[in-house]
């Protein structure tokens, strides 16, 4: 009997999570769906978006659910993808979103256009686009609102976000880069932000210990002119051909820094003001 109590408390459990993956023509009144519902993964994305796949993919893409709903000539394609995390769907939308238009709060964040909206909030990043060509801002809008609803989460920014000092910082180049931050293949994954006195970045890393090896590559990598600094727990200034006068350094499990600091500034400095901030 327990089994079959369980059995059932599993199923109804699934059925309250599955509208927060599923996209729905439905959310608006008057609207119809076309044709099958779509689902695609990491494998098969590629059929959906072909050259475009691999740009939700290296933001660790789990899934996605579609549908395209239709009404009195207007067809909306309507897609939820799932994410890893928080921070990759907020990252997904960061590199989606039109740097030139504003972003309001949709979600933890989301944009609408004439043609085209997007949200992100907790793991999912939802996205819709209108045709033919034509103002469409408040169908979208009452889509996307319906849906913010439905997703289950936190509506916030992932933390490492918010230990960038904010002086100087220009909100709009916020944003985490899957691969290479920085240029540095070493420095796989992180956040970067600019600055008028350069670019600070934070990588996280699975352990203090891990962290401290990527330290110790970066400073071999800058050859001579490395020279160590006390900012965390331990840190080294240079001067790179490719990435300017910069200051790394590492607090816990935390690789992070700045890099193109000019002449007239002080990259340990900035280095500081930034580990101060890094819990």
């Amino acid at each position: 009997m327990m089994r079959i109590l369980w059995a059932v408390f599993l199923l109804a459990a699934a059925a309250v999570l599955l509208p927060a993956q599923m996209p729905s023509c439905s959310l608006v009144p008057g609207w119809q769906q076309e044709g099958e519902a779509r689902t695609f993964d990491a494998d098969n994305l590629f059929e959906y978006m072909d050259g475009n796949a691999e740009g939700y993919v290296i933001y660790d893409f789990v899934r996605m659910h579609g549908v395209t709903c239709k009404k009195d000539g207007v067809t909306l394609v309507f897609d939820v993808s799932e994410m890893a995390g928080g921070e990759f769907a907020y990252g997904i939308f960061v590199a989606n979103r039109d740097p030139n238009r504003p972003v309001e709060k949709i979600g933890t964040a989301g944009q609408i256009m004439p043609r085209r909206g997007v949200f992100c909030k907790d793991k999912y990043y939802v996205e819709i686009a209108a045709n033919p060509e034509g103002d469409h801002t408040e169908i979208l809008r009452q889509f996307l609102r319906a849906m913010e609803t439905r997703i289950p989460g936190e509506a916030k920014l992932p933390d490492l976000l918010t230990w960038f000092p904010r002086e100087g910082l220009d909100e709009a180049t916020l944003r985490l880069v899957p691969q290479s931050v920085l240029g540095l293949s070493l420095l796989k994954r992180g956040y970067v932000g600019q600055y008028p006195h350069g670019r600070m970045f934070i990588v996280t890393e699975a352990s203090p210990e891990s962290a401290a090896e990527v330290l110790k590559k970066a400073n071999a990598r800058m050859g001579e002119t490395a020279k160590p600094v006390a900012v965390g727990d331990e840190g080294f200034q240079a001067t790179d051909k490719y990435l300017g006068r910069l200051c790394f350094f590492r607090k816990g499990r935390y690789v992070a820094g700045i890099a193109g600091v000019p002449e007239s500034d002080d990259p340990v400095a900035r280095a500081k003001a930034l580990a101060s901030r890094i819990p």
